[in-house]
C-alpha cells in the first residue's frame, strides 16, 4: 500500500480527532486540511520507520497546539475569552441522547491532557507508545492520564461528583 493511500484512509480518523479537539466542524476541517498539506509537504523527508497513523496524528496535534497558543495570545491582547462550547440540542424523552450529552459533558470536564489521551487510545485505537510519541510525553504519563481519564469519565457517568481530598498543611518538624 502506498503512503498516499494510507494518508487518504486516515482522513476520517483525523477529522474525528480534530472535531473532538475543536468542537466545530468547519474549524476541524480546516485543521485536517492544514495537517494534510503539511504531511504532503514533508512526505519526501518522512522517516519510513514511523507508521503513517501516528505521524499524521502528531502533525495534527502539533498544529492544534500551535493554533491554541496563538489564540491564547490573541485572547490576551483582545481581552476576549472566546466563545463558550455550544450546548447539544436534545429531546428529553430519548435516553440515549441524554447519555450522549452526559458523555460529551464528562469529556469536556476532563483536563485537556487526559481528554487527548482518552480520545487517541479509546476512539482512534492508537497504542500507548504511539500516543506518547504524538503528545511528546513518557509512556508512563500516557498510562496514568488514561487511567485517570477513564476513572473521571466513569465517575461522571455514574453521577458521582469528583471530590478532592481536603488539603493538609505541612508542619515543620525540628
Amino acid at each position: 500500500m502506498s503512503t498516499l493511500s494510507e494518508i487518504e484512509e486516515m482522513v476520517p480518523a483525523l477529522r474525528r480527532y480534530a472535531a473532538s479537539l475543536l468542537r466545530q466542524t468547519q474549524d476541524a476541517d480546516d485543521l485536517v486540511q492544514d495537517c494534510l498539506v503539511r504531511a504532503l509537504d514533508r512526505l519526501p523527508r518522512r522517516n519510513a520507520e514511523v507508521p503513517v497513523k501516528p505521524w499524521l496524528f502528531a502533525i495534527l496535534h502539533n498544529l492544534f497546539i500551535n493554533r491554541w497558543r496563538k489564540a491564547r495570545r490573541w485572547a490576551r491582547i483582545l481581552s476576549d475569552p472566546g466563545p463558550d462550547t455550544p450546548e447539544i440540542p436534545i429531546e428529553a424523552s430519548q435516553e440515549w441522547t441524554i447519555a450522549q450529552r452526559d458523555l460529551v459533558r464528562g469529556l469536556d470536564r476532563l483536563p485537556e491532557g487526559q481528554r487527548q489521551v482518552l480520545l487517541l487510545v479509546g476512539v482512534e485505537g492508537l497504542e500507548y507508545h504511539e500516543v506518547a510519541m504524538i503528545l511528546e510525553i513518557p509512556i508512563g504519563t500516557v498510562m496514568s492520564r488514561l487511567s485517570r481519564a477513564r476513572d473521571g469519565l466513569r465517575d461522571h457517568m455514574a453521577g458521582r461528583a469528583h471530590q478532592t481530598a481536603p488539603r493538609q498543611t505541612l508542619r515543620r518538624v525540628k
